[in-house]
């Protein structure tokens, strides 16, 4: 009792700093609503003033909001009124082997970037495989070798290459898809149901069981790994179910079953990404956009919005069939397939939290060549539509800069 008493009698001297301020944009001067004011365990939002306030005793509080730069601030500054740069993300992909200090598929797209409209890149950080592009200090994934074939050996390099150049960072992370990852767990590995054996897709790649725990905190482990070298945005790809009958989950595979643990995943993701101020977006197939069910994969537009900060859909003209948007060659036609994709979601979702995956690759079944007129126009579409910018696909990750303007 006399210790309990003695509790009771701490607690009131117990109390937290406040820090407050404004937020203002830094091209208008105009007062920013709604913004996200994160602390490790608690968040706030600003008022239509843009005022915030916000009792922790955190050294450092992340600001985020859609179509602006992640911004941090010290608890310590004197400053009240800071000011949030806004950005439209226009990102160049940039693949796993690519991404290291000496590459010079890396210098050449910091080069384009410098001189065109560019001003952001993708990084492999996680692929297919379950490869990791540095060393983190993730333990268990290097226990797999997941750092082995890793291409960049000085990340901190490579990431004050980017700062210094202003690029927006974006990590893409592959999460179900993990060869790695389920050949070491099978407990849950996603296996055939009709011998029970791990299975694999048409690129020999085995996933893991979305249901599975195990399985979230694997992935959402190393996107804290890209958070802390400093990555601005953490893109969740292959966030999803596998698109194939015929598999063994540890629980009823529903669609309602589905889009609850997708949703829970990413919800899980921004709690634990919270503290370092981060953006998350996740891909989704571009025929989602049309869709109203989850297509057997757990996820529709909606509840994804539910849970992530953007929402990155592949627009790929060629991963239309024929006779979509009425088009025999929907790849012939690419201002009209990015346009007309976005334009029937915008009363779903605000478009300034869509960013689509632009195609920066050839037509393989009609063997059209995409170039500076097939980019300038998906690009055209976006703006039209004041999207929050756009992800360009290049599977080699060469770009020409004249495909770009400043």
């Amino acid at each position: 009792m006399k210790k309990l008493f003695f509790l009771l009698t701490l607690l009131p001297s117990l109390s937290f700093a406040n820090f407050s301020g404004m937020l203002i944009d830094a091209k208008t001067q105009q007062a920013i609503f709604n913004a996200t004011i994160n602390g490790k365990f608690q968040s706030v939002k600003s008022d239509e003033n843009g005022s915030f306030s916000i009792k922790s005793d955190d050294l450092q509080y992340h600001i985020k909001q859609y179509g602006y730069r992640p911004l941090t601030l010290d608890a310590n500054t004197s400053q009240r009124k800071f000011q949030l740069e806004p950005i439209k993300v226009k990102a160049l992909y940039l693949t796993f082997w690519g991404a290291s200090n000496n590459s010079k598929t890396a210098k050449n797209i910091v080069k384009i970037i410098q001189k065109t409209e560019a001003n952001a890149v993708i990084v492999d950080v996680k692929n297919e495989y379950g490869s990791t592009s540095f060393w983190t200090g993730f333990q268990q994934a290097n226990s797999y070798g997941a750092h082995k074939k890793r291409t960049n050996r000085n990340i901190a390099k490579f990431m004050k290459t980017m700062k210094d150049n202003g690029i927006y960072t974006i990590a893409r992370i592959v999460t179900f898809k993990d060869e790695l990852q389920a050949s070491h767990n099978k407990a849950y590995a996603l296996k055939r149901d009709d011998n029970g054996l791990i299975w694999r897709n048409h690129d020999n790649m085995a996933w893991v069981d979305p249901f599975d725990k195990r399985a979230h905190n694997y992935t959402i482990s190393i996107a804290e790994e890209a958070a802390k070298v400093g990555f601005d945005e953490i893109n969740f790809d292959y966030v999803r179910f596998p698109a194939k009958k015929g598999l063994r989950f540890s629980k009823k595979n529903t669609q309602k079953a589905r889009i609850k643990t997708i949703g829970e995943f990413i919800d899980a993701a921004q709690s634990r990404l919270q503290k370092y101020g981060v953006f998350v977006s996740v891909d989704i197939y571009g025929n989602t956009l049309w869709s109203k069910d989850d297509n057997n994969i757990g996820q529709t537009l909606e509840s994804l919005a539910k849970h992530a900060d953007y929402i990155a859909p592949m627009l790929y003209p060629s991963g239309f069939s024929s006779g979509s948007f009425h088009f025999k060659r929907p790849a012939d036609h690419p201002y009209a397939v990015i346009y007309r994709s976005i334009k029937n979601v915008k009363d779903r979702i605000n478009l300034a939290r869509i960013r689509p995956w632009l195609q920066y690759f050839r037509d393989y079944t009609h063997k059209r060549e995409y170039k500076k007129f097939e980019i300038q126009e998906q690009i055209k579409a976006t703006e039209k539509l004041n999207t929050n910018g756009w992800m360009m696909w290049s599977p080699s990750s060469k770009y020409s800069a004249n495909y770009f303007f400043k």
